[in-house]
């Protein structure tokens, strides 16, 4: 698989194989801002018994959306997998996730969204206390701020916007999964666009990992 899925094709997850022999198939549903990642760490631990449905990363600007899209993966792979597991944090819905979780019966990655979960509980709260004005940004993010900030909150059609949005920020923090210079690159020329201060901020995966090693565990 590419390195980034399409955000706006939702990818179809590998056949379960049943066997005794092989882990319990996991479906991950998770968000396609995560995909990257999940693809790496799954490569690295040698879970090859995880299986990927992405939702479109764009959703990010529409949490509203998410807890019915997230239903209705939920519904449609539920005959196929015993097992569902959804990478999302709350992600802006206010609980909304959450209470469709609960009714499924199914568990999601703890924390708000996923710059606390990268960053880790603490170190974010540390973070968002030192400067309250913080706009976050991950590798993914970093790479495809083009079309995530800049048009899907449509400053490039009403560049007056601008002020609305990011006037109460001082900062940008990348939260850096990778250590890539492209994209460290990507995070700096954001912050410059913004008129924000920049800083750099090492985390690697973080509880992104913790989560899904959990269930791995869980289902072994």
């Amino acid at each position: 698989m590419a390195d980034t899925v399409p955000t706006d094709q939702r990818a179809q997850p590998d056949r379960a194989v049943d066997s005794t022999d092989a882990p319990a198939p996991i479906l991950v549903i998770a968000c396609g801002a995560l995909s990257h990642e999940i693809q790496q760490l799954k490569a690295m631990n040698g879970w090859s018994h995880i299986k990927i449905q992405c939702l479109d990363a764009g959703l990010h600007n529409r949490p509203r959306q998410i807890p019915g899209e997230l239903r209705e993966q939920i519904q449609r792979y539920r005959p196929q997998y015993d097992n569902i597991f959804v990478a999302y944090a709350d992600c802006g819905t206010g609980g909304a996730i959450d209470a469709v979780l609960e009714e499924e019966g199914i568990e999601r990655l703890a924390g708000a969204h996923c710059y606390s979960f990268y960053a880790g509980e603490a170190q974010f709260n540390q973070m968002a206390d030192e400067c309250a004005g913080t706009f976050y940004l991950t590798d993914f993010l970093a790479q495809h701020f083009e079309r995530l900030v800049i048009r899907g909150l449509k400053l490039d059609l009403y560049p007056e916007l601008h002020q609305d949005y990011f006037g109460n920020y001082e900062r940008v923090v990348y939260l850096s999964q990778r250590r890539d210079e492209l994209i460290l690159a990507a995070a700096r020329d954001a912050a410059e666009r913004l008129g924000l201060e920049f800083q750099h901020r090492h985390c690697g995966y973080g509880d992104l990992e913790k989560g899904l090693r959990s269930q791995v565990i869980a289902y072994a």
